[in-house]
């Protein structure tokens, strides 16, 4: 009877199981075998591959064409034989193994075996990043479950065409107007947004009060803007490839900030202002062409009439929404990337 190789989330195992047996009775159902969370092992007829894939818990799923040995001999082999009528030498793919248990070898040690013995199989290249066929091995303790599916199967953060939303964020100077108030309610925006601003690794962010202040207050709102920073850089740099750098926080009139850069662009944002899919050609024009683009936030006050007369352009970017302190910043940002990716998708069609 086929055996099919399901992962789920740990401690959905038996959650599983449970709808599998379900939706076929005859089903032979083992989750976590040998006590490894995240796998269930099932045995039943053909033809309910796809019935499996609509379980929401299943992550991965996928035929076992060949049970073999966990020796990187007989895994070699079993990975070679299924695959002769399954890749063309047309085609590209790549191995992508799991080991659990204890081995002389790693996983990497056996998608090199398994990945020559393949290639000298089927004359297919070899493409670790968007291969044409996906040989996936399962290792558990002493065996080796292998399968082999189609490499669109695979859900990346990155594909072919794919835009990259860096480069353009990089350009982007944020200056708004800190939020004060009680203590507490002060640093717990300040870190909010310190989180945001370093999420989305802007140029800068400015703090731009336009008026004076309360120190102790606009001190909350200071420790929690750079305390949020800090912790989201650090998540950064244990998760991402490439290198992060902080994001830059200065502090600034916002009136003398208008002033410094009246020869750049600046978008200010303002519920007064023009929807913003009224403006994507104007905002696409800013943002492709210029070095830098500086973006005015307000707080709990809105942008001085004054100083929105200085703006190149004015944007409201949800009309009939004023939106909160802590979540100006993200809408903001987003609402300006997405339009102005839109513009150069259609662009390149």
């Amino acid at each position: 009877m086929p055996i099919f190789f399901v992962k789920t989330l740990k401690g959905l195992e038996r959650v599983v199981a449970s709808a599998i047996r379900e939706m076929v009775p005859s089903v032979k159902c083992m989750p976590r075998p040998h006590g490894y969370k995240g796998i269930v092992l099932v045995e039943t007829e053909e033809g309910v591959l796809s019935e499996l894939k609509e379980i929401p818990e299943v992550e991965k799923v996928f035929k076992v064409l060949a049970v073999s040995p966990a020796n990187l001999k007989d895994i070699a082999e079993s990975a070679a034989e299924i695959a002769k009528e399954r890749i063309d030498q047309n085609e590209s793919f790549a191995v992508r193994t799991t080991r659990r248990g204890r081995h002389s070898y790693t996983s990497l040690d056996v998608n090199v075996a398994a990945g020559a013995a393949v290639q000298k199989a089927t004359g297919a290249l070899v493409n670790l990043t968007f291969p044409d066929k996906i040989v996936l091995i399962e290792i558990i303790n002493e065996k080796a479950y292998i399968g082999i599916i189609d490499g669109k199967e695979e859900l990346k953060k990155k594909y072919p065409g794919k835009p990259e939303v860096v480069s353009l964020l990089k350009k982007i100077s944020i200056a708004q107007i800190p939020y004060t108030g009680p203590l507490s309610a002060a640093k717990n925006l300040g870190l909010r947004i310190g989180r945001a601003v370093q999420t989305f690794e802007l140029q800068e962010y400015v703090v731009a009060p336009i008026k004076p202040l309360e120190v102790e207050e606009l001190n909350a709102f200071l420790s929690g803007l750079l305390e949020g920073v800090k912790s989201r850089l650090e998540i950064q740099r244990r998760s991402y490839a490439r290198e992060v750098r902080a994001v830059p926080l200065r502090l600034q009139d916002m009136y003398q900030f208008v002033r410094d850069r009246k020869e750049e662009p600046i978008i200010a944002t303002s519920t007064r202002g023009k929807v913003i899919t009224e403006v994507e050609d104007s905002l696409y024009e800013i943002v492709a062409k210029s070095k830098r683009v500086n973006v005015l936030v307000g707080a709990r006050e809105g942008i001085p009439t004054g100083i929105l007369r200085q703006a190149s352009l004015v944007i409201d970017v949800a009309p009939g929404v004023t939106l909160s302190t802590d979540t100006a910043l993200p809408a903001i940002i987003s609402a300006i990337i997405l339009t102005v990716l839109r513009k150069i998708t259609s662009s390149k069609e």
